[in-house]
């Protein structure tokens, strides 16, 4: 599996908001989600993934990154 704009689903703290300002012809806007290439965007992104999944994890599920993968033994197993 690959986890599509994996950081984008992780929601930024409200005074955090401000830092990532940027002024277009349309007005002042602040990103509400954490955009990938923040400095710690990589960190976060994969310390919330190694949370979520830790009962999985090293049992039936590798992850690197944004990518995923999920195993078992049999066909009827992994359904």
């Amino acid at each position: 599996m690959d986890a599509s704009r994996g950081c984008h689903q992780i929601r930024m703290l409200h005074e955090d908001e401000e830092k990532t300002a940027f002024i277009t012809e349309y007005g002042l806007y602040c990103l509400r989600v954490m955009p990938f290439g923040l400095k710690n965007a990589g960190a976060t992104y994969q310390r919330m993934i190694n949370t979520i999944f830790e009962p999985q994890i090293g049992r039936n599920m590798k992850i690197y990154v944004d990518d995923m993968l999920v195993k078992s033994k049999a066909r009827n197993e992994h359904l």
